[in-house]
């Protein structure tokens, strides 16, 4: 369900049935003459309504303003927006800390910027694994006291660490597309893998009219399919459904506190 169109009724249902919450984050960057400023967001938004259609999940209004950088193009006529990563950090520690306080367990966010090597991260998914980290923390040691993993109730964490019983599982970041994926379908910037994505989520977005041969990082455009992109969808909406749909049950009381009458 979309959040902004959830009753509190309904909150509470997602709450206890543990439900995915997702936030799709992106930026907002030149992709060329031929794709638009919000590709990196669009190809999340999009992909995620169709697992939407699959499965009950929570989906969070997209975040778009995340640190696109100047690499590619300065922004004056271009269409590039940055926010530094100093900006997002406490942005997303509120946003996280906030998503914890309604009660949510199982939170998500499914980045497409600067993703190919998601382990070391980039300035956007780092701000937000770092925000979300800080408010895993903040949020334990408010509800439990200082010294909470040091307590007796906490022996047993580390066999907890393969459910959703450890509370460092309660927010987790993924690339859109895994080094696995990007194995079998081109990952690039504007080229034959974004270009193809696109014409599969949201042809009416793509101009190829307009592909210029000004930008080396588009050269490869012009021989983008919509067949290719489907390829790639199919290998991401796979991703997706396995990160979203592991068997994580409901946090006991014992993990959470005492829930009210």
């Amino acid at each position: 369900m979309r959040y902004e169109l959830m009753l509190p009724h309904q909150i509470r249902t997602a709450i206890d049935a543990n439900w995915p919450v997702v936030l799709p984050l992106g930026v907002l960057e030149y992709h060329g003459e031929h794709l638009p400023v919000g590709l990196d967001t669009l190809v999340v938004i999009k992909t995620l309504e169709r697992v939407h259609q699959e499965m009950d999940l929570v989906l969070l209004p997209p975040f778009y303003y995340g640190a696109a950088s100047y690499a590619v193009e300065g922004p004056e006529r271009s269409g590039t927006l940055q926010v530094g990563a100093n900006t997002l950090y406490p942005l997303a520690q509120e946003m996280f800390t906030g998503l914890l306080r309604i009660g949510f367990r199982n939170i998500h966010f499914f980045v497409h910027h600067q993703t190919e090597n998601f382990t070391a991260g980039m300035p956007t998914d780092l701000a937000f694994k770092l925000g979300a980290r800080q408010a895993i923390f903040a949020f334990l040691e408010s509800e439990r006291g200082e010294g909470w993993w040091g307590k007796g109730q906490m022996a047993d964490y580390y066999d907890r660490q393969s459910t959703g019983e450890d509370p460092f599982n309660w927010i987790k970041g993924h690339p859109l597309m895994t080094p696995e994926i990007i194995a079998q379908y081109p990952f690039d910037h504007a080229g034959l893998g974004e270009t193809s994505l696109l014409m599969a989520l949201c042809p009416e977005a793509v101009h190829m009219e307009n592909l210029s041969g000004d930008n080396w990082y588009t050269a490869s455009a012009s021989a983008a399919t919509r067949e290719l992109g489907e390829q790639g969808l199919n290998l991401i909406l796979a991703h997706m459904r396995n990160a979203l749909s592991r068997d994580i049950q409901p946090p006991s009381t014992a993990a959470n506190g005492p829930k009210p009458d």
